[in-house]
């Protein structure tokens, strides 16, 4: 079964990893963290949450599926305060019910100090 790679955008630093991942009828997506379209991470918790749900879209797309083919989600956030503002969010961007599976932890950090989220998730693509 081949596998189909899914790179950065070409104007995104990003470590050696793909995005994305195709094989067969899943896709696993890297974590993405809160990076906006110049690379830049804002301040802001909700900034940057948005800015994932952004990219994180932008890779199901690419991989030929939709938010709602999600299945499995993990959220690492590097703020226990972020969980409840977090929750209202996800609920809005992944939402209605029901929902993929989901994990939430809360980590000491992410490779860059000042990343306070990333979501990575795995998705089913339905043979249409």
């Amino acid at each position: 079964m081949p596998i189909h790679h899914l790179p950065a955008p070409p104007h995104i630093k990003a470590p050696p990893l793909s995005f994305g991942t195709r094989v067969g009828d899943l896709l696993f997506i890297s974590g993405i963290p809160g990076f906006d379209a110049h690379g830049n991470l804002p301040d802001g918790f909700e900034a940057q949450f948005v800015n994932v749900v952004t990219n994180f879209t932008r890779v199901l797309t690419e991989g030929g599926a939709g938010i709602r083919d999600l299945v499995k989600v993990n959220v690492l956030l590097t703020r226990a305060s972020d969980v409840a503002v977090m929750n209202r969010l996800y609920e809005e961007a992944f939402g209605p019910a029901p929902y993929p599976a989901r994990t939430t932890c809360v980590v000491v950090a992410l490779p860059d100090p000042k990343m306070l989220i990333e979501i990575e998730g795995v998705a089913a693509i339905s043979k249409a």
